[in-house]
């Protein structure tokens, strides 16, 4: 008998588990289906190109066609290992602009405005300035890396004064309107995740039990209580039992679950045969996801290719890894970018921006269900991320079945405010890429060359070749409505006892930036009402 299980050992999970076992007094019970995060591709932050497409710490999921996307069906990586997906990021950390957070507010989330959650951030993080001083005594390493990244991005800066678009010195900070450089979540050149930051320190304690390679299959009730899991531990099936329950599986598995065990659309589950526990039809629903294109451009000067796409330049880099936890492989590609308005008349930034001196694929997108290969010649590129996308789909069990996937129906572009949008932001890249600070640099741009589209060619190559950033969020969404929502404002399901939904999936609407940080501090913010509420 457990006091707290949770289900997933992800960013959510490891954060509750380092918070709800600190006092000593609750014993917990964490469920993890993939394994240990002791891998030196986990480690190593350059490393997530070959976790990209790895079964042993990714569950591998893929959406259906997509008709907003040409009928094609996306690649969908999700962390399946402790730490979740936050062990095979890209490492940026960004808290999303306060107006995310207050639109969460007014959708009825009184309690999750942007007063209410930012000092959450403050807490949970300590922010590593370019010299190695610390402020914060949080667990989250929040590193500013900018001397140590490539000096390419001086070529944003110039661009930005060219076209009088705004600089940010910290896209978490005070002013996070414009293009800079990013925080990653690396320490002493290592990839430091929810796993590092939380869960392993709660492991430390008596209190507190991991079981890797546990698939959990079901949550069990007592009429609408819940009271345990069923799960298979290596393929043997076995039950716990606790006095709440915490589902932390994400976008896609906390949904899943949820049906699987009788949580959802009654008409759906009946016609699966599953037995309907609480008939709440938003389960599943609202899931929203962040889509980016890629632009690849031919350098004249040397870019983080030159260092990595020979044997002998990889075997040079890979031993100053090994040896000094410094080089191209001890940072993330998603080095330069920001947030920006697209829009001009846009109450605040509506696109997001990268700009990595570094490209793979050949131009053929962002999204591939491959290796991120390193392209074999001197090439950066330039993406556009629309933050706040306005179209809605769905996740759904197929099956009774809890090893099949479900269906992931992201229904991108099914909007026009989110087809008006991809417009708007790649006339953005367009007038980056015809700076002269850009041209400086430019030997040629690969095809598709962005440089000459019209509004319509925009939108078509969009359409083609754009994929997922690996943000889905939404399908547990947070409110006050049985009939539109999922969780309320303690996260607790609503017409249930002793379960509560804690990760991406309870977010109302999607932040406008990375969601590793949202997620992060959703958790920590969920430990205090859990720890508050006494309610079991």
């Amino acid at each position: 008998m457990f006091d707290y299980i949770i289900i997933g050992a992800g960013a959510a999970g490891s954060v509750l588990a380092d918070r709800l076992s600190a006092s000593g007094r609750h014993r917990i019970l964490v469920l993890e289906a993939g394994g240990s995060d002791y891998r030196f591709w986990v480690r190593m932050p350059l490393g997530y190109g070959r976790t990209f497409n790895d079964s042993q710490v990714n569950w591998k999921y893929h959406t259906v066609a997509q008709s907003g996307l040409s009928g094609r069906s996306i690649y969908w990586p999700r962390g399946k290992v402790m730490g979740g997906s936050s062990s095979i990021n890209a490492m940026v950390h960004m808290r999303g602009l306060r107006s995310d957070y207050d639109h969460w507010r007014d959708q009825g989330n009184d309690q999750w405005g942007a007063d209410s959650v930012w000092p959450v951030f403050d807490r949970i993080e300590q922010r590593i300035d370019p010299r190695g001083a610390i402020s914060g005594d949080g667990p989250v390493a929040v590193n500013d890396l900018r001397r140590y990244l490539h000096p390419m991005g001086t070529v944003l800066t110039q661009a930005a004064a060219e076209l009088d678009l705004p600089l940010s010195d910290d896209f978490n900070g005070e002013n996070p309107e414009g293009l800079g450089s990013y925080r990653f979540n690396i320490r002493q050149g290592r990839r430091w995740s929810a796993s590092d930051a939380f869960l392993k320190p709660a492991l430390r304690r008596k209190n507190v039990k991991l079981e890797l390679y546990a698939h959990a299959t079901a949550i069990r009730f007592d009429g609408r209580r819940a009271v345990g899991v069923n799960y298979l531990h290596r393929g043997v099936a076995k039950s716990a039992d606790s006095a709440q329950v915490i589902l932390c599986g994400g976008a896609v598995n906390s949904p899943q679950l949820l049906q699987l065990s009788g949580v959802g659309a009654g008409g759906h589950l009946q016609s699966l045969s599953i037995p309907v526990v609480a008939d709440l039809p938003a389960v599943g629903g609202n899931l929203r996801d962040h889509l980016c294109v890629t632009y690849t451009f031919v350098s004249k000067r040397w870019t983080v290719n030159d260092q990595l796409n020979s044997l002998a330049s990889l075997l040079l880099h890979g031993t100053r890894y090994m040896l000094t936890r410094s080089g191209p492989m001890a940072l993330s590609v998603n080095q330069f970018g920001g947030y920006l308005r697209a829009n001009s008349k846009a109450p605040h930034a509506d696109t997001q921006l990268y700009f990595n001196p570094i490209s793979y694929g050949a131009g053929a997108g962002a999204n591939k269900d491959a290796s991120l290969h390193i392209d074999p010649f001197s090439g950066f590129i330039l993406c556009h991320q629309p933050s706040r996308p306005t179209s809605k789909g769905r996740v759904d069990i197929v099956s009774p079945d809890p090893l099949a996937p479900p269906r992931i129906d992201p229904n991108y572009l099914s909007t026009g405010e989110d087809i008006d949008q991809v417009i708007a932001a790649g006339r953005m890249i367009q007038s980056l890429a015809k700076t002269h600070a850009f041209r400086s640099i430019t030997q040629r741009v690969l095809a598709p060359s962005v440089i000459g589209m019209t509004d319509d060619d925009l939108l078509a190559d969009f359409r083609n070749r754009a994929g997922t950033v690996y943000h889905p969020v939404g399908s547990c969404r947070m409110g006050n409505s049985p009939t539109h929502s999922v969780v309320d404002q303690s996260l607790a399901v609503h017409g249930v006892d002793g379960l509560r939904v804690v990760d991406a999936s309870v977010f109302p609407s999607i932040p406008s930036a990375n969601t590793h940080a949202p997620t992060l501090m959703v958790a920590e913010r969920a430990a205090e009402i859990i720890l508050s509420a006494q309610d079991y």
